[in-house]
C-alpha cells in the first residue's frame, strides 16, 4: 500500500480520537451539570418543602414549587442531552467493534493458512530437505532467513489475535457500561416527569385558589415591590454618598464614581480577578428569584426586578462576606429588615433581611467572615436572603461573580 494511503489512515483515526475526546468532555460537562442540579434539588427539598406546616400563604407555596418545577426541566434538558450524547458513543463503539471483529477474522484466517503451511513442513526432515535442495550457499542462507521471519511472523499473528480478542472485550464491556448509564439516565428522566406531573398538578390547584384573588395578589405584589423599590434608592443614596465622601477627601467633588486610594485600587483589582471565584454568602442556599426584570413566576400579569438574587438557606443561617472590605453602612428601614453594604474598592456588596447583626459601619471584613444572620419569616417559615452586587451605582447580576451560583 502506498504511503498516501497510510496517510489517509492515520487522519482517519486522529479525527476519530479528536471526535471522541471532544464527546469525552462534553460528557463530563453534562454530568457536572446533572449532580449540580440533582443537588440543588436535594437542597430545594429541604430548605422550602421540609416543615410544610408552617406554611400558610398560598402564593409562597406556588412560588415554590415553581422554583423546584424549574429545576426539574432543566434537569431533564440535561439529562436529555446526556443519553442523546451516549446513543452517538455506542453508535461510534459498535462501529468500532464491527471493524475490530473484521479485522480479527482476517488475522485468524491468515493465521490458520501459516499453521496449515508450518504443520505441511512441520518435520526437521522436511526443514532440512528444504535447506539442502539450495543451490548455492547464499540460497541456503536466504532460507534460513525466511524460516526465521515465518516463525516470528506466525508468532506475532498469534500476539495481534490475542491483542485484538482483549481490546473486542474490553470494548464489548465499554459499550454495555454505556449501555447501563443510558438507561439510568432514561429511568431518571421518567422519574423526574413523574415528578413535575406531581408538582403541576398540585400547582395548578393552588393556582384555582390564587385565582379567585387575583387582583389582591398583584396589589401585595406591588406593595413589595414598593418596599423593595425604597430599599434600592436608599441604597443608591448610600453609595451616591459614600463615593462622594470619597472623592472630596482627594479633591475630585464632580466625578460619579469612587476615587480610589491605592489600598482600595489593589482590592478592586483582586475583586474582579475573583470574578466567578468568589464563595457563596451562605454556606447552604438555593436562588428562589433570579436577578433583573421578570415576570412573577406565579401572577403572570405582574412584572418584578431584582438587582439581586433571594437566597432561600436554614433557619438560623450565617451571612457571610464574600470578600475582604469595609462595612459601608448598616440600613435600617421601617418595614423591612436590616442590610448591610461591604465596600470592596468601587464594588459594593449587599446583604438584606437580617434578623441578627454582628458588624457595624467602619468594620473591616474578611472573607467568608460572619456578619449577621438571616431573618426567618414565622409565618411562612422560610428563611432568605437578598444579595446583590455593585460596580458603583450599577447593580451586577450575582451568577456571573459567584461560584457555581
Amino acid at each position: 500500500m502506498d504511503k498516501s494511503f497510510y496517510f489517509l489512515l492515520f487522519f482517519i483515526l486522529w479525527l476519530g480520537s479528536i471526535h471522541s475526546q471532544q464527546i469525552s468532555k462534553q460528557q463530563k460537562e453534562l454530568e457536572a451539570q446533572r449532580l449540580r442540579l440533582k443537588k440543588e434539588i436535594t437542597q430545594i427539598n429541604i430548605l422550602l418543602f421540609t416543615n410544610k406546616k408552617t406554611r400558610k400563604n398560598v402564593l409562597t407555596a406556588t412560588e415554590d414549587l415553581q422554583v423546584k418545577l424549574d429545576v426539574y426541566v432543566e434537569l431533564i434538558k440535561v439529562t436529555n442531552q446526556q443519553a442523546n450524547l451516549l446513543t452517538r458513543k455506542i453508535k461510534v463503539n459498535e462501529r468500532n467493534i464491527s471493524a475490530q471483529n473484521e479485522e480479527l477474522k482476517k488475522l485468524k484466517i491468515e493465521y490458520a493458512d501459516i499453521i496449515q503451511k508450518s504443520y505441511s513442513s512441520r518435520s526437521l526432515q522436511n526443514r532440512l530437505m528444504f535447506l539442502f535442495s539450495s543451490e548455492n550457499f547464499l540460497q541456503a542462507y536466504k532460507r534460513v532467513q525466511y524460516l526465521k521471519q515465518y516463525t516470528r511472523y506466525r508468532k506475532k499473528q498469534g500476539i495481534a489475535i490475542s491483542e485484538k480478542t482483549t481490546l473486542l472485550k474490553e470494548l464489548n464491556k465499554i459499550l454495555n457500561n454505556e449501555k447501563e448509564s443510558k438507561i439510568l439516565l432514561i429511568n431518571e428522566n421518567r422519574l423526574a416527569k413523574e415528578q413535575i406531573e406531581k408538582d403541576r398538578k398540585e400547582q395548578q390547584s393552588l393556582i384555582k385558589t390564587l385565582k379567585r384573588k387575583e387582583r389582591s395578589l398583584a396589589a401585595q405584589i406591588d406593595n413589595k415591590e414598593k418596599q423593595q423599590r425604597r430599599i434600592n434608592r436608599e441604597i443608591k443614596r448610600l453609595i451616591e454618598e459614600a463615593i462622594a465622601a470619597s472623592n472630596r477627601a482627594v479633591g475630585n467633588k464632580g466625578k460619579k464614581t469612587f476615587e480610589l486610594t491605592p489600598e482600595a485600587k489593589l482590592i478592586a483589582t483582586n475583586f474582579i480577578a475573583n470574578k466567578g471565584r468568589l464563595p457563596w454568602p451562605l454556606e447552604k442556599g438555593v436562588i428562589i428569584q433570579d436577578f433583573g426584570r421578570q415576570k412573577h413566576p406565579v401572577v403572570k400579569t405582574t412584572t418584578i426586578q431584582s438587582n439581586g438574587v433571594v437566597l432561600a438557606t436554614e433557619r438560623y443561617a450565617q451571612v457571610r462576606a464574600v470578600f475582604e472590605g469595609e462595612v459601608m453602612s448598616v440600613i435600617k428601614i421601617k418595614g423591612s429588615n436590616p442590610s448591610i453594604l461591604i465596600r470592596h474598592g468601587n464594588f459594593i456588596t449587599l446583604y438584606t433581611n437580617l434578623a441578627k447583626l454582628y458588624v457595624k459601619k467602619g468594620d473591616k471584613v474578611g472573607s467568608k467572615q460572619s456578619i449577621g444572620e438571616v431573618f426567618t419569616n414565622q409565618q411562612t417559615g422560610k428563611t432568605q436572603l437578598q444579595f446583590g452586587i455593585f460596580n458603583n451605582v450599577n447593580a451586577l447580576n450575582p451568577k456571573e461573580w459567584i461560584y457555581q451560583m
